[in-house]
């Protein structure tokens, strides 16, 4: 069988030899990941602050916000400051971290504005930078950076770093099993199309360092709420709109449809892959009403890139054929200027 290191670039990181210097001593760490963490930046965060501990830093992992209660379970989560709205004291110990810190890594984005408020505090901090990331089209502030827009998953490159700076065997069952949560759900159960034979290497090296494939599956995508259940039920029978001519699907909903079936951080994700499992349609969009925001996902198949247009149009950006966006107007006027501009890709959705 092949060893995982046949597969893994030689030096992917510039001046690795430098960072891996850098790291000999303990310093003072700060990590932070983008608004509304997934599986991949939550796992990939706490993931790498399992491993950074273990070699002596103090480390300190930050969410710009909550997170879904389906990730409440990973090892280390109950360290992380989560922003909330609620108090001001998570921000204020943040802030603290920004401003003490030795190192600031930035996981799983790749623009400052992905962390809201939080930006000016990493920007403007004496830090260090260290950008991980996977997205397409990446600002310019890290010192140093591992960025690989092939790779499927944060939480791989962190397996690759660890691997690079040869401290594979420092992956223990709880770093092994928030590194799988991440691959395992960034490449969707490993069948979307960003999932290569490295994918699987990965997986398997972190298995045998303990991480359950049938436990981490099951507390992420089987332990749904009845709200969420029914929420999924009206979206695809009330909200779901066809546009054959566009081999497209659209979601709309609404602040008011939300809370009608009290809807938590995390109980949409997923939602936008079922517009593109209909039969033809090349392109699913989802968008719903945040208050403070419109978000939009995008999904799309083959050439037909999502990242280009969410970029173009909706201040987002991510990869090929999933994307993500926002919008300070109102939802109806999100949807008119979707719709708007769906003629300009005609062709390009009918190829």
């Amino acid at each position: 069988m092949p060893n995982y290191t046949d597969f893994c670039p030689l030096d992917p990181m510039e001046n690795l030899a430098e960072f891996k210097e850098l790291l000999q001593s303990p310093k003072k760490v700060a990590i932070v990941t983008h608004f509304k963490p997934d599986a991949d930046a939550l796992g990939s965060s706490l993931g790498l602050a399992g491993f950074l501990r273990k070699k002596g830093h103090e480390v300190t992992v930050i969410s710009p916000s909550d997170y879904p209660d389906f990730l409440a379970w990973l090892p280390g989560h109950e360290s992380v400051i989560a922003i909330t709205k609620s108090t001001n004291e998570p921000r204020e110990r943040a802030e603290h971290a920004f401003a003490t810190a030795d190192i600031i890594f930035c996981l799983d984005f790749s623009s400052l504005s992905r962390i809201h408020d939080l930006g000016s505090g990493v920007k403007t901090s004496q830090a260090i930078k260290v950008m991980i990331d996977h997205h397409q089209e990446p600002e310019d502030f890290a010192r140093y950076r591992l960025w690989d827009v092939s790779s499927a998953s944060t939480a791989g490159l962190i397996f690759e770093l660890i691997d690079l700076l040869g401290e594979k065997s420092s992956i223990d069952l709880a770093i092994a099993t928030c590194l799988y949560a991440g691959l395992m759900t960034d490449t969707g159960g490993f069948r979307h199309n960003n999932t290569r034979h490295k994918e699987f290497l990965i997986a398997a090296e972190l298995v045998a360092r303990g991480a359950n494939p049938h436990e981490i599956s099951k507390n992420i995508y089987d332990t749904n709420t009845l709200e969420r259940l029914r929420m999924t039920g009206f979206a695809l029978y009330e909200k779901l709109v066809v546009l054959p001519e566009f081999n497209t699907t659209y979601m709309a909903i609404s602040a008011k449809e939300l809370q009608q079936f009290q809807a938590q951080t995390g109980d949409l994700e997923g939602l936008v892959n079922y517009g593109l499992s209909i039969k033809g349609i090349k392109m699913a969009v989802l968008m719903y009403d945040r208050k403070e925001e419109i978000k939009l996902s995008f999904r799309s198949l083959g050439s037909f890139s999502v990242s280009d247009l969410a970029r173009t149009h909706f201040e987002g950006g991510g990869h090929h054929n999933a994307a993500g966006g926002s919008s300070k107007m109102t939802l109806e006027k999100t949807l008119e200027k979707f719709l708007s501009i769906l003629p300009q890709y005609k062709q390009a959705l009918n190829t």
